[in-house]
């Protein structure tokens, strides 16, 4: 793409995060200064796809006057995609039966029959993998990447990340409060189900005891055992961080601590039959619940689990991702005037770079054994669960 395509659109993918206004005004910026016009799909593609059942549309026109007052700190402006995957549109046939149809045809279609040369998206995972396969078709994108657990690959921070941390981390400090308060050991599980970076750094900031990953896989005996070595008359309490999507080792796990599926749940979904995995239908808690009943059963320690879950979702922006999102909004427009496609904007401190679509998807940004954070844990004392090194 060059400079003489002037029309270009923005969207959001699934999934809240804040502050998602801060990108859509650094890329209309950009757009503005190269003389281009910026406009904004509604709700992912559905505005695309679903023109009707938007009162106004469903592409919004981004005027100057509109982003010069628009809050970066809201999240509001575009709505964000309900899993719209324009290769699995969920539709009604001549009976009435819902089936799944390809519509990527008709996404592209319409999109050239609106002048739009290309598309910056603001996306998760799964999003990064659609807008590959739309590249391949044809499509002219840009990704930025959007993760609350900064788990996409290829990108240092993932926008959204340092909003849920800091959020993460004030929810934390007043646990460790209660917890000190009421003496007991509470144990905290945040988000975190393939990668432990929320838990990790939140665990560091917090002052946790323990933090359990799903990189590192947790002995319930050995942290029992930890826990209760730290736990005494003159520190009654303690704080443990558990990321949703830990790991424990099958022989340390209580033989009660999965719950039995019952038969609603064995109804709409007959093959959940494990606390994970492609068949489940909600997990949230389970990780907190084993390790809190783990410590009961092994100790003579109080325990209290709690789950912060979608909590962290919500507020304002903090400073460093309003920050980030002007400039990933901002470096999106530049990649397209520099005339690259298919890449998603990364930060790679201390520079902002473009990487092919393909580097980025079916990889998980996880956290390893040898990682700067994982050091700086260790040495403040900070327990895994697992191996001390």
């Amino acid at each position: 793409m060059n400079r003489e395509k002037r029309r270009i659109a923005i969207n959001v993918g699934a999934g809240f995060v804040p502050g998602l206004n801060a990108v859509i005004k650094g890329a209309a910026l950009a757009a503005t200064r190269l003389g281009w016009e910026l406009v904004g799909i509604r709700d992912g593609f559905s505005g695309v796809l679903n023109p009707d059942q938007y009162d106004e549309g469903g592409i919004l026109p981004l005027s100057p006057a509109l982003i010069d007052n628009l809050d970066p700190s809201g999240s509001r402006l575009l709505g964000m995609s309900r899993r719209v995957d324009p290769f699995h549109v969920r539709c009604e046939d001549e009976y009435g039966m819902l089936e799944e149809r390809d519509m990527s045809d008709q996404l592209l279609a319409t999109l050239k029959q609106e002048g739009i040369d290309a598309v910056i998206s603001v996306v998760g995972m799964q999003g990064l993998s659609i807008l590959f396969k739309l590249n391949q078709k044809g499509l002219n994108t840009i990704c930025v990447p959007r993760s609350i657990e900064n788990d996409i690959a290829s990108t240092m921070v993932s926008f959204g990340f340092n909003s849920t941390l800091s959020f993460t981390i004030e929810m934390l400090d007043r646990a460790r409060q209660a917890a000190q308060a009421s003496q007991q050991v509470f144990v905290v599980e945040v988000l975190g189900e393939q990668a432990g970076w929320l838990a990790l750094q939140s665990g560091i900031a917090a002052g946790a005891d323990a933090v359990v990953i799903p990189e590192i896989p947790c002995k319930l005996d050995e942290l029992a055992a930890e826990l209760q070595s730290r736990v005494n008359a003159q520190r009654p309490f303690g704080l443990i961080v558990v990321a949703q999507g830990a790991r424990f080792v099958e022989d340390a796990k209580p033989a009660d601590s999965e719950p039995a599926v019952n038969s609603l749940k064995a109804s709409l979904s007959p093959m959940a039959t494990e606390p994970s995995g492609a068949h489940t239908i909600n997990r949230s808690g389970f990780a907190a619940e084993t390790v809190a009943n783990g410590l009961q059963q092994r100790t003579a320690l109080a325990a209290k689990s709690m789950v912060l879950g979608p909590w962290v979702r919500g507020g304002a922006s903090s400073a460093v991702d309003r920050q980030l999102g002007l400039a990933y909004g901002a470096a999106a427009v530049n990649a397209l005037e520099a005339g690259k496609d298919g890449a998603m904007v990364a930060f790679v401190p201390p520079d902002i770079k473009y990487v092919p679509l393909e580097d980025a998807i079916n990889k998980v940004r996880t956290v390893t054994e040898n990682n700067e954070f994982i050091q700086i844990a260790r040495s403040l004392g900070i327990y895994f669960g697992g191996k001390q090194s």
